[in-house]
């Protein structure tokens, strides 16, 4: 029998976490939750200002982060940019987990965050800090279970093409399948 389900949906801000995980989620019939959610009001109030959080700040997210995927199979959109941070919410979790990597060009991004602030003016995550996300992103290794994917593509096909990954060998294993 295969393992539950869980995924991180992993990336800089603005790479499209939100849609992706709960187009995912519904596809694969698993709960989405945004780990924006899961902020403290006082990382959400640091971010609004431009500020970048530091490790102090992302440590109880990370650890909420890990919780929430611990309680079941589900997935959770979190920005995961460093190896450790990964590290962290695997330890929290005691179960496999996958992270999925949307990625995408500096450029692709930037636009999208310039359109989100457009149509979301409110919205925390200034595109000022995109390159302090750019700075700290440290993709996943050879070693993680991992899937990485260009964000270069309409959201149906990205999430099929994901789906596609995950169904072939990936899912439920602790580490990739070898190449």
């Amino acid at each position: 029998m295969t393992p539950p389900l869980r995924l991180v949906v992993m990336g800089v801000s603005g790479c499209g976490k939100s849609s992706v995980g709960a187009a995912l989620g519904q596809r694969l019939g698993l709960d989405y939750l945004d780990g924006d959610d899961l902020h403290p009001a006082a990382n959400i109030d640091k971010m609004r200002r431009g500020v970048a959080l530091d490790d102090a700040d992302r440590w109880p997210w990370l650890q909420a982060v890990g919780q929430a995927l611990a309680a079941g199979p589900r997935i959770v959109g979190c920005s995961a940019l460093k190896r450790r941070y990964r590290d962290l919410i695997r330890s929290e979790v005691g179960a496999p987990v996958i992270f999925v990597h949307l990625a995408g060009s500096k450029a692709l991004i930037a636009a999208r965050m310039a359109a989100r602030m457009a149509a979301q003016p409110g919205h925390f995550m200034p595109s000022s800090l995109l390159d302090s996300q750019f700075a700290a992103l440290e993709p996943p290794g050879a070693d993680e279970a991992a899937v990485q994917i260009s964000i270069d593509q309409p959201l149906d096909r990205l999430v099929a093409d994901i789906a596609a990954q995950l169904s072939g060998g990936w899912r439920g294993r602790s580490t990739p399948p070898a190449p």
